[in-house]
């Protein structure tokens, strides 16, 4: 599988038998940043067939953080999936904020799955926001901290339930894993150990495993690595901003038929 960053020259699309998978995850949108990544976005007809956003694409929650990212990714040349991470809920706001992407024509999942044609197949998309679990050799400690540690623990696995049957409920030709929070280790990779069980949840990982996922995107670990796998070998990519250090990464992936 291919990777490139935004605003490298050539044109990845003339590889032919290829999906373009645009992702980026982290981008804290707030008034200050308006217009950052708005250029580079605006050109992604170029490059990418789907555009997936994974989580925290507010700073803080509200609702002007909101609209300077509907001012940054409204109208954009390729479909828009996303999903919200957890300073999307820092205000109890994460509804609205996204009823107002889905306004902008964003198309918002949790727990649920969406399927796009791309290139003549089904493109299927399912996500959510994922939490905290821990992982072999990181377990964490579910019943220790605050509620909202307590509750992004039990979020975790949850979540990894619904990603499942989101992922088995697509009738398409490749299947797409998005989330906010990590399903592997690997790309936690730069983080401090001590903390690797609240970034994220193995089940994460059983889950793209089982629901048949060709990739799985993901956020939230800022100081982490970009790529990692699950243990039954799918191909796994933290984008979050901090880590690609793009407006997105494009990621190509071969038609191959993954219609189960």
């Amino acid at each position: 599988m291919g990777s490139r960053s935004a605003g490298e020259s050539g044109r990845a699309e003339d590889e032919t038998g290829q999906v373009r998978i645009a992702a980026v995850g982290d981008l804290h949108m707030r008034e200050s940043m308006r217009g950052r990544f708005r250029p580079a976005l605006l050109d992604l007809g170029a490059h990418a067939d789907i555009l997936l956003l994974a989580g925290d694409l507010t700073n803080g929650g509200t609702l002007r953080d909101t609209d300077a990212l509907c001012a940054e990714i409204a109208d954009l040349p390729v479909p828009v999936v996303a999903v919200l991470g957890n300073h999307d809920h820092d205000r109890r706001l994460g509804f609205r904020i996204a009823v107002q992407l889905t306004d902008i024509g964003v198309h918002m999942l949790d727990g649920t799955s969406i399927t796009l044609p791309v290139n003549g197949i089904g493109v299927g998309i399912a996500g959510v926001m994922g939490g905290s679990g821990g992982f072999p050799g990181h377990p964490g400690n579910p019943a220790e901290g605050s509620v909202e540690h307590r509750q992004r623990f039990r979020r975790g696995p949850a979540d990894a339930l619904r990603l499942r049957a989101a992922l088995e409920s697509l009738d398409c030709d490749m299947r797409i894993a998005l989330m906010h929070f990590a399903p592997v280790v690997d790309t936690l990779v730069g983080e401090p150990p001590k903390i690797y069980p609240g970034l994220g949840c193995q089940d994460l990982a059983e889950a793209v495993d089982a629901g048949g996922a060709a990739l799985a995107i993901h956020g939230h670990a800022h100081g982490g690595t970009e790529f990692g796998r699950t243990p039954g070998g799918v191909e796994v990519r933290n984008v979050s901003y901090p880590v690609i250090r793009s407006a997105y990464r494009i990621y190509q992936l071969p038609l191959v038929n993954n219609h189960r």
